[in-house]
C-alpha cells in the first residue's frame, strides 16, 4: 500500500478538486471536455487528460434506472409523482434510487480522496451548504480546490435540454430545470465568495462557430484549467503529504 501511495506523488493532478456548478442545460459537460481533456464518449470516460478523476452521480442514478425498467431518456415523459419517488429516500415513502446514486457517487469521491487524485465534481451548485461541506472535507485532506461556474440564460437551459432526448440523453422536466436554474443562479455569488480567486465564471450562452470556439477555449485552457493543475499543491497538509512520502522514499523504506 505504502509503495502505491509514494508512486501517487508523480501522478497528474494530486491533491486538485474542480468543482462543476451550472443548472441542467448549461452545457457543464462540453465545458468539461474543453478544459479539461474529457474523451467524447463520456459516459465510459473515468479520467482527463490532466489526471483528474471524473465524479457524477448521474452516471450511477442512469444505470439504476435502467436496472429498474426505467429509460433515462424518458424522464420527461414520466408524471411528477415517478419524479417524486425517485427523489426519496425509502424511509420517506420513495423508491430511493436518486439517494443510493448518491451514495455510490460519495463512496466513490473517498476512495479516491484516499488515493490523492485529483477530482472534477459535476454538481449544480444548487445547494450551496452541500458545496461548501464538501470544499471543507476535501481542503480537510489536503487538497486545493476550484469553480467553474457555467452560466446560461434560462431559455437556452430549457432548449438544450430538450435537444438531450433527441441526442439520446437524460431530459428533464421544464420545471426541474427552472428550480435547479433558479437555485443556481442564486448561488452564484455565495460561491464565487467561497472559492475566491479560484473561482472561474464561464458563460455558454450563445453558440459559437467553430473557429471561434477554437480561440475561446484555447485561451480558458490557458488561464484556468492549466494553470490549475500544473500549479504546485497549495494545500499545507498535501505539501506535508508529498514531503512526508519523499522523506521515507530518500529513507529506502518504500521502493
Amino acid at each position: 500500500m505504502m509503495d502505491l501511495l509514494t508512486e501517487g506523488m508523480y501522478d497528474k493532478g494530486i491533491f486538485k478538486a474542480v468543482f462543476m456548478a451550472g443548472g441542467p442545460g448549461s452545457g457543464k459537460t462540453f465545458i468539461s471536455k474543453q478544459l479539461f481533456g474529457i474523451p467524447d464518449n463520456l459516459k465510459k470516460a473515468t479520467v482527463t487528460v490532466g489526471g483528474l478523476k471524473v465524479i457524477n452521480s448521474d452516471k450511477f442514478f442512469a444505470h439504476i434506472l435502467v436496472k429498474h425498467g426505467f429509460d433515462p431518456t424518458e424522464l420527461a415523459q414520466y408524471p411528477q409523482h415517478n419524479f417524486d419517488e425517485f427523489q426519496k429516500g425509502e424511509e420517506e415513502g420513495g423508491s430511493g434510487l436518486r439517494p443510493f446514486a448518491q451514495d455510490l457517487n460519495k463512496a466513490e469521491k473517498e476512495r479516491f480522496m484516499d488515493g490523492k487524485l485529483g477530482m472534477i465534481i459535476d454538481s449544480t451548485g444548487g445547494n450551496f451548504q452541500k458545496v461548501k461541506k464538501q470544499k471543507k472535507l476535501l481542503e480537510e485532506n489536503g487538497y486545493d480546490c476550484y469553480m467553474v461556474f457555467v452560466m446560461t440564460s434560462l431559455e437556452t437551459a430549457q432548449a438544450r435540454n430538450k435537444k438531450r432526448a433527441e441526442e439520446g440523453e437524460r431530459e428533464l422536466p421544464a420545471n426541474i430545470v427552472k428550480k435547479s436554474w433558479t437555485d443556481t443562479r442564486k448561488n452564484m455569488g455565495g460561491l464565487k465568495a467561497l472559492f475566491g480567486s479560484n473561482f472561474a465564471l464561464v458563460n455558454n450562452d450563445k453558440k459559437l462557430a467553430k473557429e471561434e470556439t477554437y480561440g475561446f477555449f484555447r485561451k480558458l485552457v490557458k488561464s484556468t484549467a492549466n494553470k490549475w493543475t500544473n500549479n504546485k499543491i497549495q494545500n499545507p497538509k498535501g505539501k506535508q503529504w508529498v514531503k512526508d512520502m519523499l522523506r521515507l522514499k530518500k529513507a529506502g523504506l518504500t521502493k
